[in-house]
Formats: structure tokens, C-alpha cells, sequence
């Protein structure tokens, strides 16, 4: 199923924007990360390494799979240290590591909401059988990185009532840096003059799936006329893509990741707002 989900092509352009901008209302996670990553001026290809891992992992063989999971591995011992001034409710000298089981789930979860919200919004609704199914793969896929089964809702309705709760927490917040540099990410790509009508389309159906919180969260307004056209958009897509061939609906998009990230290194990187360092 989850093989089904993330071939779609629609699914694999949109949903990791929409990942990152929730998983930013994370402060742990999100401040960890930044701390630790040595893309601090290339976060686009940054974001593109990771979908390419992501796919090649969901859709790739099974050696393919492996050693992109090795590589990641090597790279999660590093991210570990301790917060060097607060960050939302975490206090400053708060420990973090990408292996805690805590941090992986929510990380876990915004792919997973992400991955099944963006099918369902381009392709086709998933009954409840296949939710579950979905889920279970989820499931594994932390599994690969290391998340133990028993730190993860058993079931996508037990995963269902979890998410509502973390979305609904007080500890849902942006830092400072968050809150400038996961909408810059999430929706000034890079891309030539001639793509950046698709890139509004595309900008404008991340929005339309944010739950209301992270769009309160980051100042994102809406109307009825945007949901309007939030829908209209996402039906057109659902009716059209039957008439695809197959090669544009489905498969990996390395060829568009790849164009984002030679925009990114031929304008010399990209500004990020300053983030003190201090973790070890």
C-alpha cells in the first residue's frame, strides 16, 4: 500500500513540503535537526536528498533500499546534543538524538499523515481496510529506521486519535526560526521562470491540506474562495489523471528534485535565518 501511495508522482512532489512544515511545530525535533545539519544555506537540496532517500526506500529494491537506510543511519548518529537556549516548551540543556523514540515517532507521523492526505487528495479516497493497511507499512518504515513497533500506535485509529491529540497539544509551536524558515522551504523552491505557475498550484493544495492549527501557526489565511479553488484544483487533478499515461502518473521524480537543487547551487545557496550554535 504504501508502495501504491508514494508512486503516485502528485504524492511525491507535495507531500514532503506539507511533512516539513508540521513536523517544524516540533521544537526538539526541529531545532535538533537544524543544530545538526551541515545543509545549514542548501535547505532545497537538502529537502530533495531526503524525498530521493524516501523513495528510494519505498519504491527502490531491496539493496537499493539498504543502502540508502546505511547511509542514513551514519548520518542519525550525529544528530544528538543538547538544546543551547529554550525552544518552545523545551528548556534550555534539553537532550536530543535522532534515535529517541519520541522524536522518530512525530517524525514518523507527519510523513505518514502527509503521505495518505496527499493520495487522498489527488488520487482517491482510502477506505478504512486500506488506512490500516497503509499504516501497518508505515509502521515498518519506522521500523527500518530504528523506531521500535512498541513506541507506535498499534492501529491507524489508535495512530488517528494520537495525531488529534498532538495537534490539538499547547506544545504545538513554531520557534523563531521555524516559523521563517519552513514556509521558505516549504514553498519558494527554486525552479525556472517557465514552472513557477505549477509551483503556485502546487503551493496553493499544500495549504488546502494543512490542518487548521499549523495554518493558524504560521499565518496562513484562507477564505472560502481559496477553499473554493483548493478543491476545484484537487478534483480536476483526480478526474484528469485517469487520462495520464502511466509513466506521468506514477514513479520516482528525481528529475524534479534534481531541478530544484542545480537552482539552489547556481544562485550560491540559500540565506537560512541565523541559529546559534551549541550542541555537541
Amino acid at each position: 500500500m504504501a508502495r501504491r501511495v508514494h508512486g503516485e508522482r502528485s504524492v511525491g512532489l507535495l507531500y514532503g513540503q506539507r511533512a516539513l512544515l508540521i513536523g517544524a511545530l516540533e521544537p526538539l525535533t526541529y531545532t535538533g535537526t537544524m543544530l545538526s545539519t551541515r545543509s545549514g544555506d542548501r535547505p532545497f537540496e537538502r529537502l530533495a536528498r531526503t524525498a530521493k532517500i524516501q523513495e528510494t526506500i519505498f519504491l527502490g529494491t531491496r539493496a537499493e533500499a539498504d543502502e540508502a537506510l546505511a547511509k542514513v543511519h551514519r548520518l542519525h548518529e550525529t544528530i544528538n546534543g543538547e538544546l543551547p537556549e529554550p525552544a518552545g516548551a523545551h528548556s534550555a540543556g534539553t537532550p536530543y538524538s535522532a534515535f529517541d523514540p519520541e522524536l522518530m515517532l512525530w517524525t514518523l507521523a507527519v510523513i505518514a499523515d502527509s503521505g495518505r492526505e496527499m493520495y487522498e487528495t489527488m488520487v482517491r479516497p482510502l477506505d478504512a481496510d486500506e488506512r490500516e493497511e497503509l499504516w501497518q507499512d508505515y509502521v515498518r518504515f519506522g521500523e527500518l529506521f530504528s523506531l521500535p513497533r512498541s513506541e507506535v500506535p498499534g492501529s491507524h485509529r489508535e495512530f488517528k486519535a494520537w495525531w488529534d491529540a498532538k495537534l490539538a497539544s499547547p506544545d504545538l509551536q513554531a520557534t523563531e526560526h521555524g516559523l521563517e524558515m519552513a514556509p521558505l522551504v516549504a514553498f519558494r523552491q527554486p525552479v525556472p521562470a517557465a514552472a513557477r505557475g505549477n509551483l503556485a498550484v502546487q503551493n496553493h493544495v499544500i495549504k488546502g491540506t494543512l490542518p487548521p492549527r499549523v495554518r493558524e501557526i504560521f499565518g496562513i489565511r484562507g477564505s472560502g474562495a481559496h477553499e473554493s479553488s483548493f478543491r476545484a484544483i484537487a478534483g480536476a487533478h483526480r478526474r484528469a489523471r485517469r487520462l495520464f499515461p502511466r509513466q506521468m502518473r506514477r514513479g520516482r521524480n528525481d528529475v524534479f528534485f534534481d531541478v530544484v537543487t542545480k537552482a539552489e547551487r547556481r544562485r550560491g545557496g540559500t540565506a537560512p535565518p541565523q541559529l546559534r550554535a551549541g550542541a555537541s
